[in-house]
C-alpha cells in the first residue's frame, strides 16, 4: 500500500453556529462560502484522499505534496455551492451524494492541469512552496497529472450521466485547447485582445462554468438554470484570471505565492501586457517588442516593466475590466430566490476582484 494521504477536515461548528460574517478579503468570502456546505466539502476532500492511494509509491507521494502546499477548493465548493442553491440534495434524494463525488472530480481536473502547466512553464514555486515538478522532476509530475486526470474520468462514468460526462468532458478539453491556445500566443504582441480572452476563458474559466452548472444537472434544475450557473462561472472564472495576470506584476512574491515576473520572463501575452503595449509610447513598445517578442532581458527589465504598468494604468485597466466580469457573475445569479448561498456566491464573485487591490 502506498503513502497514506490525508486533509484538514472543516472547523468543527455546532449547528446553531451563525455564519460568518459579511467577508472582508476572498478569504473571509471562501470561508462563508464553506460554512454553509461544511459537511459535503469535509466528505468530498475524503473522496478526493480515497482516489489518490495507489499500489505505486510514487503517486500517493506526490500527492502528499500537493495537499500539504494547500489551496482554497474553489471549484470543488463551487460545485457543492451552485447544488445547494439549487436545492440538492433534497427531502428523500436516492442519490444524495452525487455532488460531492462531481467535487471531487473538478478538483482532481484542476490539479492535473496544474501539474502539467508547472510543467509546460518550468515553475518553481506554486502557492510559496516548490512545486512538484522541483521536486519530483517533469516526468513524474506529468505521469501523475494523467493518474488524476484518470481518476477524474472514473468518477464521472460512476455518476451515470451522459449530461454530466459531457459538460466536465468539454470542459477538459477546452482547457487542453486554452492551453495550447497560450503556447501559441506568446511572445506575439499582435494578439488580439478577444484572443487574450479565448485563452482565459478557456484554459481558467471553462472549468469554473462547468463545476457550477453541474451543480444544476444533480439537483434535476431545467436548462435557465444551468445556464445561469454555466455564466455565473465562466464570469467569476474570467475575473478570476485576470486578477492573477494583474498580480503577476502588481503582488509581493509572498502575496502571490510565485515568482514575481513569471510571466514577463515567459514572454506571455495578458491583460497588463497588451494594455500597457497599446497606451505606450513608441519607445515603450520597442521596449516590449525587445523584452517580449524577441525575449531579449536584462536584469533591469522588469523592474521597467513595472514602471511602465504603473505609468500607463495597465493594471487598474485589467483590474477594471475584470470588475466587469463580476458584476456579469452576480447578474447571471438573479434567477434565483435570495438566500444565503447566493449572497455568499455573490460575495466570492466580488472578492475575487478585491485580490488585486
Amino acid at each position: 500500500m502506498g503513502l497514506a494521504v490525508s486533509l484538514p477536515e472543516p472547523a468543527d461548528r455546532s449547528p446553531g453556529a451563525s455564519l460568518t460574517p459579511a467577508p472582508g478579503s476572498v478569504e473571509d468570502a471562501l470561508t462563508a462560502l464553506a460554512d454553509l456546505v461544511r459537511e459535503d466539502l469535509a466528505a468530498c476532500n475524503r473522496v478526493i484522499v480515497a482516489n489518490m492511494q495507489s499500489q505505486v509509491e510514487l503517486i500517493p507521494q506526490l500527492a502528499a505534496h500537493l495537499v500539504a502546499a494547500g489551496g482554497k477548493r474553489l471549484r470543488p465548493l463551487l460545485t457543492l455551492a451552485c447544488a445547494r442553491l439549487c436545492g440538492y440534495p433534497g427531502d428523500g434524494e436516492a442519490r444524495g451524494q452525487r455532488h460531492v463525488a462531481l467535487a471531487a472530480c473538478v478538483e482532481f481536473i484542476h490539479t492535473a492541469t496544474l501539474l502539467h502547466d508547472d510543467v509546460v512553464d518550468e515553475s518553481r514555486l506554486r502557492r510559496g512552496l516548490a512545486t512538484a515538478n522541483a521536486i519530483f522532476g517533469n516526468k513524474a509530475s506529468v505521469l501523475v497529472g494523467d493518474f488524476l486526470f484518470s481518476r477524474s474520468f472514473q468518477l464521472m462514468t460512476a455518476d451515470g450521466s451522459l449530461h454530466v460526462l459531457r459538460i466536465l468532458s468539454n470542459a477538459a478539453a477546452t482547457i487542453a485547447e486554452g492551453e495550447v491556445l497560450q503556447l501559441v500566443t506568446q511572445n506575439d504582441l499582435s494578439t488580439k485582445d478577444e484572443r487574450y480572452l479565448d485563452v482565459i476563458q478557456g484554459k481558467t474559466a471553462a472549468l469554473f462554468a462547468a463545476a457550477c452548472q453541474i451543480g444544476a444537472v444533480v439537483a434535476g434544475r431545467g436548462e435557465a438554470e444551468e445556464q445561469a450557473l454555466a455564466d455565473y462561472g465562466l464570469y467569476l472564472g474570467t475575473a478570476f484570471q485576470l486578477v492573477d495576470d494583474a498580480l503577476d506584476y502588481a503582488a509581493d512574491q509572498a502575496k502571490l505565492g510565485k515568482t514575481v515576473g513569471d510571466d514577463f520572463r515567459e514572454g506571455k501575452i495578458t491583460g497588463p501586457v497588451l494594455a500597457a503595449y497599446k497606451a505606450g509610447s513608441e519607445a515603450d513598445r520597442i521596449f516590449w517588442r525587445r523584452t517580449i517578442e524577441a525575449s531579449e532581458q536584462t536584469d533591469a527589465d522588469l523592474d521597467h516593466a513595472l514602471a511602465l504598468m504603473e505609468q500607463t494604468g495597465a493594471i487598474e485597466a485589467t483590474l477594471a475590466r475584470a470588475a466587469g466580469f463580476t458584476e456579469r457573475a452576480k447578474a447571471a445569479l438573479g434567477i434565483f430566490p435570495d438566500g444565503a448561498v447566493r449572497r455568499r456566491l455573490a460575495d466570492v464573485a466580488d472578492y475575487t476582484v478585491r485580490r488585486g487591490r
